[in-house]
């Protein structure tokens, strides 16, 4: 049992001392040996394609031509492609459409899940329940060339089902070709993603709700609460670290607007100056101009804006007690 005795050093005087001494980091290794086998597998997987890849991000400081030199062999620029991005034209286009794009996603997409999660709480009926959640989930699975596909044929001008709509309630004189006005591309993008993954997001937000006491809920309910303040003193504050981590990994990703979504409903290049963010940018100048070394420093500087933005939201998140490291 631990014995309480008083610390000759402590300024307190007392302590407590377990004589049971602390298994050294080997130890505790071997000890869950069953377990470390299991993460090994993942953990090469990452170091392969994750990490040794990374030796590539060498041709942004270079002039690489593919075929014709290899990657030590090449001349070194220095920060050359960089500043060619910088002054390049689109640089503000680029740079505008990603952070409004991501501030959009991230205002609207990241509370969807949460606000489902806790409407689908308070469903009482088991069998409604799993119907919505089923409803929900089923859009993240699909592909979003079958996801695009379904929204364009929905707002398509000849027979599309939102034209009809509106002419039937009189609301526009003729059919309007959404895809091809810039004006209603943000919205249209926004709202395709979260009815995409608003099911599956909730999945991790119900499981925190479920590990929450019910007795809480008993004894609030006996002092009056009703069922929003049961929400807002019991079922925000308890998934609030979860909620915290992955509002981390959300502004960590905030220049990744997109690539397959924006990739197949902005295919109109009338919609380039509202839809042309970082990833299809340098799909488009990078990567299909075969400018292989402008190509890598563009993302790299996507890469280490991420990792402040990430550093600066965990630091934030650090103050109220919850972070990833």
């Amino acid at each position: 049992m631990a014995r309480l005795t008083v610390s000759p050093d402590a300024e307190s005087g007392l302590s407590l001392d377990n004589p049971k001494k602390k298994k050294s980091t080997i130890a505790r290794f071997f000890g869950q040996i069953d377990l470390q086998l299991m993460v090994i597998p993942a953990l090469v997987l990452i170091f392969v394609f994750s990490y040794i890849p990374m030796y590539g991000v060498l041709i942004a400081f270079q002039d690489y031509k593919i075929g014709s030199s290899s990657f030590l062999s090449s001349p070194w620029v220095g920060l050359k492609h960089f500043q060619a991005f910088f002054d390049s034209p689109d640089f503000n286009i680029v740079m505008r459409n990603t952070i409004v794009i991501s501030l959009l996603k991230l205002v609207i997409g990241f509370p969807a899940p949460i606000i489902l999660a806790l409407m689908l709480n308070e469903v009482r009926k088991i069998f409604f329940k799993r119907i919505v959640q089923t409803i929900t989930y089923l859009p993240h699975f699909m592909s979003w060339v079958i996801v695009g596909g379904m929204v364009s044929t929905m707002l398509a001008t000849d027979n599309g089902s939102i034209n009809m709509l509106l002419e039937k309630l009189r609301a526009i004189d003729e059919p309007i070709n959404f895809l091809s006005m810039s004006e209603y591309f943000w919205s249209i993008l926004v709202t395709t993603n979260v009815w995409k993954e608003i099911g599956f997001g909730s999945i991790v937000y119900l499981a925190a709700i479920a590990g929450i006491d019910p007795h809480m809920y008993e004894a609030a309910s006996m002092d009056g609460a009703n069922r929003f303040k049961q929400i807002y003193l019991i079922t925000l504050p308890s998934i609030m670290p979860v909620v915290t981590i992955f509002l981390i990994l959300a502004i960590g990703n905030l220049l990744s607007a997109g690539f397959e979504d924006i990739l197949i409903l902005a295919s109109n290049p009338a919609l380039r100056d509202v839809s042309d963010v970082i990833d299809t940018y340098v799909i488009r100048v990078g990567i299909n101009n075969y400018r292989y070394s402008y190509a890598t420093a563009v993302g790299l500087f996507k890469a280490i804006i991420s990792v402040g933005l990430l550093t600066i939201a965990n630091y934030v998140a650090r103050r109220s007690g919850n972070s990833l490291w």
